[in-house]
């Protein structure tokens, strides 16, 4: 195998520079198993690594991408052989590991996923880390006892790629979903998804006491900050809420009161270091039982690798709905 083109990320002098560049499999950072990718995604963290406006990388120079889907080339690992099509979703790609935002990528067996039957490589990169999340944030939420009865889920930061999913998972198992949007043009987007209604980010009376008036059954919040702290406030008894992101802030103010007085419970969602069985249970229940119902609308543009560069900024500046392949073969 000779050279390849990789999307690059550099720190040169205080600052990120990132591009295309010529690579080959001895640049790689090491791992069992070789895959010639086919699709990779762009997810938030991808876009703030590769423009900077977020430190994501552990260590310079990485190949970007924090997810990778495509074929099996070589593997040191007896659960892999050549040809066998799998998926790669965080584990540290493109934080300490090289990512998948290349023709070939390098990763430890452990990280590996068989893909699932009935899943394709396009399929895989359509949901990535950001529909692995929101399906672990509702197996969680179920395991600890989050029913439809119990009223409404909330889904901050609703039009991105985990809000678009989650929208559709939970929606599927009977659950009234309530979407958080800052974003009019996306009403009709989500409301496809399974939104039963809308609520504006602008609108939302955040509250000053301790416990506010119970509005939800449970919660999945891409936000952080006081949007975290006023769903704290609003969920009512017994119900979940998983935290998933911190786009507003990783800040969180609120006191113990909802938490005894209510019994709610708040769940960390950590999609990226994540027990082996669980990683390939919830993948195997995203091809089965949690298959999306509107992959196909959630995805709102496949783009060639060439094209890769371009497509951050919208990302960073939340311009982006749903969810962003690129085809790398």
């Amino acid at each position: 195998m000779g050279e390849f083109k990789a999307f690059r990320i550099h720190e040169r002098d205080g600052k990120i520079v990132s591009g295309f560049e010529r690579a080959n499999l001895d640049t790689l950072t090491a791992g069992e198993v070789v895959v010639r990718v086919q699709y990779s995604s762009i997810n938030y963290k991808d876009a703030l690594a590769a423009t900077g406006a977020g430190r994501i990388l552990r260590k310079y120079p990485l190949n970007g991408g924090i997810d990778f889907a495509g074929e099996v080339v070589s593997s040191e690992d007896a659960r892999y052989q050549p040809g066998q099509k799998v998926l790669v979703t965080g584990c540290g790609h493109s934080e300490t590991l090289d990512g998948g935002y290349a023709e070939f990528a390098r990763s430890k067996g452990d990280f590996v996923v068989p893909l699932p039957d009935g899943m394709s490589t396009f399929d895989a990169m359509a949901l990535g880390t950001a529909g692995f999340t929101a399906a672990l944030a509702l197996q969680r939420m179920e395991q600890n006892g989050q029913k439809p009865a119990m009223g409404p889920i909330v889904v901050t930061g609703a039009s991105g790629g985990v809000g678009s999913i989650a929208i559709d998972l939970f929606s599927a198992r009977g659950y009234e979903v309530v979407a958080v949007s800052g974003k009019p043009q996306a009403d009709d987007f989500l409301k496809s998804l399974g939104a039963a209604r809308i609520l504006r980010r602008q609108d939302i009376d955040l509250g000053k006491r301790p416990m506010e008036t119970a509005q939800w059954g449970g919660a999945v919040d891409n936000v952080g900050g006081e949007i975290l702290t006023w769903l704290t406030r609003t969920v009512d008894s017994w119900g979940n809420i998983a935290s998933i992101g911190l786009a507003a802030s990783h800040k969180l103010e609120t006191t113990v009161m909802p938490f005894i007085l209510r019994g709610i419970s708040l769940l960390g969602i950590n999609s990226s270091a994540m027990p082996r069985d669980v990683r390939t249970g919830i993948w195997k229940r995203l091809a089965t039982d949690l298959k999306p119902r509107h992959l196909d609308r959630i995805v709102t543009e496949t783009i060639p690798f060439d094209e890769l560069p371009a497509a951050f900024e919208d990302y960073v500046k939340g311009r982006i709905m749903g969810r962003t392949v690129v085809e790398i073969a």
